[in-house]
C-alpha cells in the first residue's frame, strides 16, 4: 500500500495526468498495441493463409471508392490481401522487432557503458574506441553485410524464415552505443560521489558496487533513450524493408507494405502505401512525444515539486 501511496502521490504521474500530449499520445501508443496483438482475433483475414487470398481481388479500392467493396475495408495490395488485415499484423511484427532491437541495445550498451565508466584506464579506452568504430557503420551497412552473408550461407528461403531475429540482431548491434556512452557518462558522475566512497570503504566489492548502486542511479537517462531509440529502431526496420534488406513481402511489416505499394503508387492503388505510411507516421509521433515528455519529467531541473 505504501508503493502504491508513492505512485500515486508522485510528480511523474501528476504530470502525466495533467499534460495536454503525454495522455492522448500514452492512449493512442496503448489502442495502436492492443489492436496489432489482437490482430488474430479483430482482423477480418489472416494474410498468411493462401486459402483466404485470392489474386482476382489484387488493387481493390478502399470501400467508399468506386469499385470498393465491404469486406475490404481499406481495400486489397497488390496480391489480393485485405489491407486492414495486413496493417494490423504488420504493425505487430514492427513493433516487436522495435523493442526487442532495444532491449538489445540497452543490454549491450548499459553492460560497457558500466564496465568503461566505473573500471577506466585503458578498458576504457578500448571500449570507447570501438562504439567509436560501431557508429562509423550505418545500420544499412551493416544489414547490407550480415544479410549478404546470412543469404550466401543458407539462402532466401531461410532468411524469410529468420527476417524477424535478423533485423533484431542487425539494429541492435547498430545502435548500442548510445547507451555505452550516456551510461558511461552517468557512471563517471556517480563514482565519485560520496556513497560510493562509503561503500568502498565497508568493503564492498567493485561488482557489488556497480550492479546494486551506481546502476540503478544511471536508469533514468536509459528509459528516456530507449523511448526514443524504439521509434528509430521501427524507422529503421521500416526503412531497411522499404529497400528491401528487411522483411520480405510474404511476412507483412509496415516497411515491407510500404515497399510493396510504392510502384503502383502512380498507377492509381495509391491507398496500398498511404495507409501504412500514415501507421507507421502515427506511431512514431505517439512514442517520439512520450519520450519528449518522458525526458522532460525526469530532469530535475524542471522539476516543480
Amino acid at each position: 500500500m505504501g508503493r502504491l501511496r508513492r505512485i500515486r502521490e508522485s510528480y511523474m504521474l501528476y504530470s502525466f495526468l495533467r499534460d495536454p500530449v503525454a495522455m492522448p499520445c500514452f492512449i493512442i501508443l496503448c489502442l495502436l498495441i492492443l489492436v496489432s496483438f489482437l490482430s488474430p482475433v479483430l482482423a477480418p483475414y489472416n494474410p498468411y493463409e493462401g486459402a483466404s487470398i485470392n489474386v482476382l481481388n489484387a488493387e481493390t479500392p478502399p470501400m467508399w471508392m468506386s469499385g470498393g467493396t465491404p469486406d475490404f475495408i481499406l481495400g486489397t495490395d497488390s496480391q489480393g490481401r485485405d489491407l486492414l488485415s495486413t496493417l494490423l499484423y504488420g504493425m505487430r511484427i514492427s513493433i516487436i522487432i522495435g523493442c526487442c532491437a532495444v532491449v538489445m541495445q540497452a543490454f549491450l550498451g548499459v553492460i560497457i557503458g558500466l564496465l568503461s565508466g566505473y573500471i577506466g584506464g585503458r578498458v576504457d579506452s578500448f571500449l570507447m574506441r570501438l562504439a567509436d568504430v560501431q557508429l562509423s557503420f550505418s545500420t544499412m551497412m551493416v544489414a547490407i553485410f550480415l544479410g549478404a552473408i546470412f543469404q550466401a550461407a543458407f539462402g532466401v528461403s531461410m532468411y524469410e524464415e529468420f527476417a524477424v531475429p535478423l533485423l533484431v540482431l542487425v539494429i541492435g548491434l547498430a545502435e548500442w552505443p548510445q547507451y555505452a556512452r550516456t551510461v558511461r557518462a552517468s557512471v563517471l558522475a556517480e563514482k565519485e560521489k560520496e556513497y560510493i566512497e562509503a561503500a568502498r570503504v565497508i568493503g564492498l566489492n567493485a561488482y557489488r558496487i556497480m550492479w546494486r548502486h551506481i546502476l540503478p542511479n544511471t536508469l533514468s537517462p536509459v528509459l528516456v533513450i530507449s523511448t526514443v531509440q524504439v521509434a528509430n529502431a521501427i524507422m529503421s526496420e521500416a526503412a531497411l524493408s522499404f529497400l528491401g534488406l528487411g522483411m520480405p513481402v510474404t511476412r507483412p511489416s509496415l516497411g515491407s507494405l510500404i515497399n510493396s505499394g510504392f510502384e503502383f503508387i502512380f498507377s492509381g492503388s495509391w491507398w496500398i502505401t498511404l495507409f501504412p505510411g500514415v501507421f507507421l507516421i502515427v506511431l512514431i509521433l505517439v512514442i517520439n512525444l512520450l519520450g519528449d515528455w518522458l525526458r522532460d519529467v525526469l530532469n530535475p531541473k524542471l522539476y516543480k515539486g
